[in-house]
C-alpha cells in the first residue's frame, strides 16, 4: 500500500481539516490520482506527520486530518553542506540526495571556479526553486524536519560566517591531492563539509576556508564529480558517527 505525503506550508492540527494549496491539489489528483477518502499525510516542517482523508469539492481540496505522529528520523549528525553551486540539474540532484541523506542546512556558495553567477533576481527564483526540491525530497524519504537552505553567498562570505561563529563544530573540505582520510578524523554533533565547483576550488579558495578552520580530507584515490563527491562525503559521515548502517 502506498503512502502519500505532502508538505504544506501552513499550521496543522488533529481534528481540524487543512486545505490544500492549488499546486498542492493539482498534484495530488492528477499526478497522484487521488480519490475522494484517500488516505493522505501531510507534514509542515514541524517534525510531526499529520494523517487523514483527501475530500474533493469543486473549487478545493481539503484533508481532514485524525491522527498526529512525531517523526524521529533526524539523524544525530547535524551536516552542514557547503556546495558550489552547480549547473541546472546537478544542483538540484545534490540538493534532492543530500536531503535523503540527512543534511540539516546547506549553504550554496560561488568560488573562484565556478561556473554559474547568480544576480539577485535570479538568485530569489533559483531559491524558490531549490526550496521545492528539498521539499519534493522530504515528501518522498519520509523526513518531517526540512534543511534549511541559505541564499547564495560568495565562498568568503560564507567562510566569514563559519569563522565568526563560536562552535565547537567539525569543518572539512574535500580535495583530492591531500589531507587526511575521513577514517582518521574525529567528530561531535555537527560537522561542515565544503565541496568545490567542477573545476575544484582554487588555491585562494582553499586559503578562505582553511582560515575559517575548514581541514582538507580526501575520500580516495579517485576524482569525483561536484554532485557526487558531497553525496559519497555524506553518506561516509552517516555511516561513520551518523544513522546510516
Amino acid at each position: 500500500m502506498r503512502r502519500i505525503r505532502l508538505f504544506v506550508d501552513q499550521p496543522l492540527q488533529s481534528g481540524q481539516a487543512a486545505i490544500l494549496s492549488e499546486a498542492a491539489a493539482n498534484h495530488a489528483v492528477r499526478v497522484l490520482r487521488l480519490r475522494e477518502g484517500d488516505a493522505v499525510t501531510l507534514f509542515n516542517g514541524d517534525g510531526h506527520d499529520y494523517s487523514g482523508q483527501i475530500s474533493l469539492g469543486k473549487r478545493e481540496a481539503r484533508v481532514l486530518l485524525n491522527r498526529v505522529d512525531a517523526v524521529t528520523n533526524e539523524s544525530p549528525l547535524a551536516v552542514t553542506l557547503v556546495q558550489a553551486i552547480a549547473r541546472g540539474e546537478k544542483m538540484d540532484l545534490i540538493l534532492q540526495k543530500a536531503t535523503e541523506l540527512g543534511v540539516v542546512k546547506i549553504v550554496p556558495v560561488s568560488s573562484d571556479r565556478t561556473e554559474v553567477r547568480l544576480d539577485e533576481d535570479r538568485a530569489d527564483k533559483r531559491i524558490v526553486h531549490w526550496q521545492r526540491v528539498i521539499e519534493s525530497a522530504c515528501e518522498q524519504c519520509g523526513r518531517a524536519q526540512l534543511p534549511q537552505i541559505e541564499s547564495p553567498l560568495p565562498l568568503e562570505r560564507a567562510a566569514r560566517l563559519f569563522a565568526d561563529a563560536d562552535a565547537d563544530d567539525t569543518r572539512l573540505v574535500l580535495h583530492p591531492d591531500g589531507g587526511e582520510t575521513l577514517s582518521r578524523i574525529e567528530c561531535r554533533d555537527s560537522v561542515a563539509i565544503a565541496i568545490g565547483p567542477e573545476g575544484g576550488f582554487s588555491d585562494r579558495d582553499l586559503a578562505v576556508l582553511e582560515q575559517a578552520r575548514f581541514q582538507r580530507i580526501t575520500l580516495g584515490p579517485r576524482i569525483l564529480r561536484t554532485e557526487t563527491a558531497g553525496l559519497a562525503a555524506i553518506a561516509a559521515l552517516q555511516t561513520r558517527f551518523g544513522d546510516l548502517g
